[in-house]
């Protein structure tokens, strides 16, 4: 039983089957800032797709398990899935990619999630429904050394607080925090706790605002509110942009990996980056290093459809690094 085994780390949060369906008919429209883009095709029509590919056992914390799992951790996933076909194929591709599913609850009537990717060009917008789970953390867990916490449906409210809970009866764990929609909905405040026990925290720059309820735009004083808030170590992305990481004392960013072609899907790119950067602290790498891991796995991912074909193994990400471009350089702002 996995149950006797060690965990380096364990990702909490919910977990889909993504039906992704390739627009081939439609207009992006954005305001002049090339902000609050919409997706549009014709109302009252039919709208033709160049295909249709189902990709299970998503999420943002299954790929971050997945994501471990490759890059050399024993890795877990806790989360909720119904008595349906959907969540046995979910968990027979988690065991594929070595994902202890032990902690997986199943709960009887219920569907497992499964969500619709509206895919044009290379970015996408979900269609997303949270089924209502009944979140709990099992008694005969071994403790893990790492905590990944992600997206969770807004049934999961109470659910936190059992983690809490936990992190404060086992201060031995580290805590890695990638808040979803409703975690961010939740309030900082609300959260406070897993903020105050975070050890490394990811968001969006367009996240960061949502976070700490304000406009700026300078990444710098962002990074400084958002490590007030209690993490050790904090991250923002900005798409192909790049990232920053922020520990109260330096500030690095790196620029995005140089694809070797066109991102094919976007989808899991962020997933990838944050999961990688907690690897790679996991494993003893510093703030700098761990910037720098995370951009080769997001450029691999955003090859493929779904967040998690592309994800490499550690020995692919060396070579990766190795075989970097002269322009792909970390530097401190």
């Amino acid at each position: 039983m996995f149950g006797r085994k060690k965990i380096d780390f364990l990702a909490i949060g919910d977990i889909t089957t993504d039906a992704f369906i390739r627009l081939k008919d439609a207009e992006v429209h954005c305001n002049v800032n090339n902000e609050k883009c919409e997706l549009c095709v014709r109302f009252g029509d039919k709208i033709p797709y160049e295909f249709a590919e189902v990709v299970r056992a998503v999420g943002n914390s299954p790929n971050a398990a997945v994501s471990a799992s490759r890059l050399g951790l024993s890795s877990a996933l806790l989360t909720s899935i119904g008595d349906d076909e959907n969540g046995k194929e979910c968990m027979a591709t988690l065991k594929k990619d070595k994902v202890a599913i032990d902690y997986i609850k199943i709960e009887k009537g219920k569907p497992t999630n499964y969500h619709y990717v509206l895919w044009y060009g290379a970015d996408r917008t979900i269609l997303v429904k949270h089924a209502d789970y009944n979140y709990e953390i099992p008694k005969n867990m071994p403790v893990p050394k790492w905590i990944y916490i992600s997206s969770m449906g807004p049934s999961s409210e109470k659910f936190h607080d059992q983690i809490i809970a936990y992190i404060k009866q086992h201060p031995e764990i580290k805590v890695a925090f990638q808040p979803g929609t409703f975690q961010i909905s939740m309030s900082a405040e609300r959260l406070k706790e897993i903020y105050l026990r975070t050890e490394c925290f990811f968001c969006n720059l367009d996240e960061a605002k949502r976070i700490l309820k304000t406009t700026e735009n300078n990444v710098k004083k962002l990074l400084q509110n958002l490590k007030d808030l209690g993490p050790k170590i904090v991250s923002i992305t900005d798409g192909p942009n790049g990232a920053y990481a922020y520990d109260g004392r330096e500030t690095w960013f790196t620029p995005q990996y140089p694809d070797s072609k066109l991102p094919y899907d976007r989808t899991g790119a962020g997933d990838a980056f944050a999961s990688t950067f907690t690897v790679a602290i996991a494993q003893g790498k510093t703030m700098k290093e761990a910037l720098s891991w995370g951009p080769v796995n997001s450029m691999a991912v955003v090859q493929y459809v779904g967040a998690q074909k592309g994800l490499l193994s550690k020995e692919q990400l060396e070579k990766y690094l190795k075989a970097a471009p002269a322009d792909y350089k970390i530097k401190q702002i």
